[in-house]
């Protein structure tokens, strides 16, 4: 069975306004991050928590991309689905990094604003993995389900 074309691009789809605040916090959070007073008693802990911290901003947009250049619906979710879990792996990097942030006069706001851009980025990506997931195993149902109606038909075929 072929997939739903209407289904695969709403599933491909992120909603503008999330997008919007997602891209706005993780501004602020990256001003925060170089601009603000937020310190850590180990050297090189600030420096690498930045780095995360724009490795994740490069992350969610690699999973927003336009990916109808990709000719097939399937391989469009697989692009998205490994860029999801890419994503899923820098921000665990990211708060790795950030839990030897421990001081300075904006630590509670950035520790505070880290925590929402979290929740929000991972109700976006679980979201979407599961519309992508559903779209795919239904793949496998329908697959069986032809193999299935091959083998009731054909009941001498070897299996």
């Amino acid at each position: 069975m072929a997939f739903d074309p209407e289904r695969v691009t709403a599933s491909l789809t992120f909603d503008p306004d999330t997008l919007a605040t997602l891209r706005r916090e993780w501004l602020e959070l990256l001003d925060l991050a170089v601009f603000g007073d937020v310190r850590s008693g180990k050297i090189g802990a600030v420096d690498r928590m930045r780095k995360r911290l724009l490795e994740c901003g490069e992350g969610l947009r690699s999973l927003t991309n336009d990916r109808g250049w990709i000719p097939h619906p399937r391989e469009q979710i697989k692009s998205s689905m490994g860029a999801s879990m890419k994503l899923r792996d820098t921000l665990l990097g990211l708060e790795r990094a950030a839990q030897s942030v421990d001081s300075g006069e904006d630590f509670s706001h950035f520790e505070k604003k880290l925590l929402g851009f979290r929740q929000r980025l991972l109700e976006l990506i679980e979201r979407h993995e599961h519309q992508w997931a559903t779209l795919l195993d239904e793949q496998y149902i329908d697959a069986d389900a032809d193999e299935n109606e091959d083998d009731q038909k054909n009941p001498d075929k070897p299996g």
